[in-house]
């Protein structure tokens, strides 16, 4: 499943699209990212009690209490299973949020073994879509060096992969939203329907490498 993605809108063009209304602080007028990595803080969309706005968290929300050894959480960054109540804690819309991103990657096997990132986007333009994503406020450890902390989190939900992404990764895709309808619906309608958008088709833009350069 998708553990590395790219976002290079910027703060503005997020804004108006999204129809967020406020921006964080920590916000700021951030850099293009061309590679997101779990546990990387990155911008969100999300809402909140009075209004829907622009935010910085760390991908990956905490992972159940069974997964977890130690005191160290380091975090889930998709999800697939619905139906765990773990994960229906966040299904309210209060925790519903959306991820910027250009492209994203999956990796592929090549004949020497090795494997290369596929990156996918709608266009050889990448233009900016958002995966749908739930977002919580969180207690604990990451990472042993780190000690406890609290923060926002994040990761997105994924779905069954197109015929696109299928051939590269046939476990799952990142659930998509590409129009601002579809951005409004999973900000705003209760989960039994926000759950069956259905997703757009992509294509391969470029292979290998750790960030996608072309969409800076």
């Amino acid at each position: 499943m998708c553990n590395l993605y790219s976002a290079t809108t910027n703060r503005q063009a997020i804004l108006d699209f999204t129809k967020a209304m406020t921006a964080t602080d920590e916000v700021g007028n951030f850099a293009p990212q061309t590679g997101i990595f779990p546990d990387y803080t990155a911008p969100i969309v999300r809402n909140t009690e009075n209004e829907r706005e622009l935010a910085m968290a760390r991908w990956g929300l905490p992972k159940p209490s069974f997964a977890v050894k130690g005191k160290v959480n380091s975090g889930v960054t998709n999800v697939r299973n619905t139906k765990s109540g773990h994960w229906r804690r966040w299904f309210g819309v209060e925790h519903h949020c959306v991820v910027p991103f250009n492209s994203f990657a999956e990796p592929e096997r090549v004949e020497d073994g090795s494997s290369q990132n596929v990156w996918f986007a709608f266009d050889d333009n990448r233009p900016t879509a958002y995966f749908a994503g739930l977002w919580t406020n969180w207690t604990g450890t990451r990472k042993l060096k780190e000690g406890e902390i609290t923060t926002d989190l994040y990761a997105f939900l994924t779905t069954e992969p197109n015929n696109v992404v299928g051939p590269v990764h046939p476990k799952a895709m990142p659930v998509i939203l590409s129009t601002e309808e579809e951005v409004e619906v999973w900000m705003t309608a209760p989960w039994h329907e926000a759950k069956a958008l259905q997703r757009p088709t992509f294509q391969i833009v470029a292979r290998g490498g750790k960030s996608d350069q072309a969409s800076a």
